[in-house]
């Protein structure tokens, strides 16, 4: 799994970045940064037996960041 940009005390400098805070959001077609819960459901998929034949996959869970 390859999350994108999460609202967690380890991004907080960067949120607070005026600039760059907003460039980023821009970038992001899901408009906000994602919270720790909107990884779950990813997660939920990888842990359990209906991802038991995926191998060598990067899951990108980012709000559709790589679209753009």
């Amino acid at each position: 799994m390859a999350p994108g940009y999460i609202n967690t005390p380890m991004t907080k400098a960067l949120q607070e970045d005026p600039v760059r805070s907003v460039e980023i959001r821009e970038h992001i077609p899901a408009g906000h940064w994602a919270e720790p819960k909107e990884l779950m459901g990813a997660m939920v998929f990888l842990c359990s037996h209906a991802s038991d034949y995926i191998n060598g996959v990067t899951l990108p869970v980012d709000g559709g960041y790589l679209l753009r």
